[in-house]
């Protein structure tokens, strides 16, 4: 959401993803939840307020309507990337970031140092990241540039390379299975 937000208004914005954490009923907080919801709940608020108003703390707490009613932010819906298309999720991540659901608790992405990241990856669905570019690695490996919110201390200063263009449809940990982006 932040990316469309500065792309159509040119102001990059850090929103409240604990406003989403307490405040979204309709996923589980830090136990997970589906981006469609999320972006479904932002456009239900009428938008999200700031981080520095409504601060991560990583854990589930009470939704603060105080902090909650004011809107930094909006967006006007979302848009579904067909699924197991890879062409179409270039398509969509040349325009704008793209949130991208993926196998997080798989050990080769978990345990990402650096690098492009490729290999055996599963395909369970649990954790979302933001596809924000893509490439071709000096050797000829085409990857996708994903922004991760672990940290800069995780792979490449938060970063990763997943390997684009693999074999299977699914994508890489399965990165082309469920992809999504808010629209303005």
């Amino acid at each position: 959401m932040e990316g469309i937000v500065q792309l159509s208004t040119g102001k990059l914005i850090s929103l409240s993803e604990q406003e989403l954490v307490d405040c979204d009923t309709s996923d589980n907080g830090c136990g997970g939840g589906l981006m469609d919801n999320a972006f479904e709940f932002i456009v239900k608020n009428n938008g999200l307020t700031t981080e520095t108003n409504y601060p991560y703390i990583g854990a589930d707490g009470t939704c603060n309507s105080n902090s909650a009613s004011s809107a930094a932010a909006s967006i006007t819906g979302h848009e579904d990337v067909p699924a197991n298309d890879e062409a179409s999720l270039q398509k969509a991540v040349a325009a704008q970031p793209v949130s991208v659901a993926v196998d997080g608790g798989d050990d080769l992405f978990r345990f990402y140092k650096g690098g492009v990241l490729s290999g055996k990856c599963g395909t369970d669905l649990d954790h979302g990241i933001a596809a924000v570019g893509y490439g071709v690695s000096d050797n000829g490996t085409k990857f996708w540039v994903m922004k991760n919110s672990w940290g800069t201390s995780w792979g490449e200063d938060g970063f990763i390379r997943m390997e684009r263009g693999i074999a299977g449809e699914e994508g890489l940990c399965g990165l082309a299975m469920q992809p999504s982006y808010p629209t303005a």
